[in-house]
């Protein structure tokens, strides 16, 4: 029996995502959805998304249903069931018997024959509501508990946020990580964002930054401009980053890819020179064929080992980080991030910025930032850096903001919400974006 084509791709793309590490929003985009219809391509979205989203609430109800620990079900019959188990909980337009016969196929597909009766026994107890009642777990009668339940977050991750921003902004954290949050882009003329409204885009204007749109309606993937390279499809607090970054006439973008920052940067420095610099190979290839300006000149190499002809005066390093604050579009970062993790992420991003300083001419300013809601990757970085360092100082963003209100380039009117004392800090479910951090540094000497 055939399967849906939406279907078969969730289910490849879902097995990926575990098995390879890979990141889901990236297949999601690839080649792979390319030969779906529209409605397809929607539904395979909204599937895998959704599973990612919400697996341990999903988890919860399987092994209910199933009587088996998870640990004993073989991934792509676990995966199978996470899929039908989606559909017939959360999408009420799904028919119940379509989610349930595809997965049955598609674990017969994967070669799991003889696990497609018990995948169907399953599913249909879950389809008709027959499952015994969740057991109340003993000493889980904390909001961190109940918003880690509730809306599908690691405990672990919960309660961090709760004792760093407090429980209401931990709830509102967690409140739009389960949400589909809104695609921005970042367009440099009239003319692209003209023709974007030419084939059907809808667009409303950014909340935080001035120059941002929001798409109301419409898939800004399928669009010429998208594919021409005159439209990026990139956060607001991101775009708000890349503006911290101010101008000058050498700048050093030291860990560039994917490039939407170095792109911002260039499209605010036309004249400048500026170096994007990427580690792995076939990133910095994929950022020279999307960042397309000129005077950038992209290259293979280590921020840790980078050396340049002159000093610059201008510096990016916008680090790898555990990406805590974009999970509502990267939900399977919760599942694979451990609490060790941070200390090792610690260490690397305290390297970064301190060959990134290294880069700077005398009165030359780095930005430092993360896309990380956890201390340890964001100000305990820039306070181990400076510790006893004379030849830096932290300065204020709020200045750098109020330059930019002043400007009219930030549409966002409370400041003091996003800032954190010295810092930048954005907040999701407290503002429209992703949770981004910035530290504005400068060479004294």
């Amino acid at each position: 029996m055939p399967v849906s084509p939406a279907r078969t791709a969730a289910f490849d793309i879902l097995l990926r995502v575990e098995r390879q590490d890979a990141y889901a929003s990236e297949l999601l985009h690839s080649s792979r959805l390319e030969p779906l219809g529209p409605a397809d391509r929607a539904l395979a979205m909204e599937i895998v998304m959704g599973v990612l989203r919400w697996r341990s609430r999903l988890d919860e109800d399987i092994v209910r249903a199933a009587a088996r620990p998870l640990h004993k079900l073989d991934l792509e019959v676990l995966t199978a069931l996470r899929m039908a188990a989606y559909q017939l909980l959360y999408l009420q337009r799904v028919p119940a018997h379509a989610a349930t016969n595809d997965s049955v196929e598609l674990v017969k597909r994967a070669r799991k024959r003889s696990a497609a009766p018990f995948v169907n026994a399953v599913l249909r107890r879950m389809a008709v509501g027959a499952i015994p009642p969740k057991t109340a777990d003993a000493g889980c009668g904390t909001r961190s508990s109940e918003l880690s339940h509730e809306f599908a977050h690691p405990k672990w991750l919960v309660e961090r946020w709760a004792a760093e921003f407090g429980q209401q902004r931990a709830a509102a954290i967690c409140r739009y990580d389960q949400q589909v949050p809104a695609t921005a882009i970042r367009v440099d003329d009239a003319a692209v964002e003209a023709a974007l409204r030419s084939e059907g885009i809808e667009l409303a204007a950014g909340a935080l930054v001035a120059s941002a749109r929001v798409v109301v309606a419409g898939d800004i993937a399928q669009t010429r401009a998208f594919h021409d390279g005159r439209v990026f499809i990139q956060d607001e607090a991101s775009q708000l980053v890349a503006l911290l970054v101010g101008t000058g006439s050498r700048l050093l973008d030291c860990c560039a890819a994917p490039g939407g920052k170095t792109a911002a940067i260039a499209a605010r420095n036309p004249t400048a020179q500026i170096i994007a610099a990427e580690i792995h190979t076939h990133r910095a290839r994929l950022l020279r064929e999307r960042v397309r300006a000129a005077n950038v000149e992209v290259i293979n190499a280590d921020a840790l080992t980078l050396t340049a002809s002159a000093k610059f005066d201008r510096v990016l390093a916008d680090v790898p980080c555990s990406g805590t604050g974009t999970l509502a579009r990267n939900p399977e970062i919760k599942w694979r991030l451990k609490p060790e993790d941070l200390g090792d992420l610690h260490q690397r991003q305290v390297a970064i910025l301190r060959a990134a300083l290294q880069q700077l001419a005398s009165g030359g300013r780095a930005v430092y930032s993360t896309c990380s809601l956890e201390r340890e990757e964001c100000e305990a970085v820039v306070e181990e850096v400076l510790g006893n360092e004379r030849e830096y100082r932290l300065l204020d963003c709020r200045e750098q903001l109020e330059r930019l209100g002043t400007a009219g380039e930030l549409a966002w009117s409370d400041l003091n919400s996003l800032l954190s004392g010295k810092f930048l800090r954005t907040i999701p479910g407290v503002h429209p974006c992703d949770g981004f951090f910035a530290a504005i540094l400068e060479r004294i000497s």
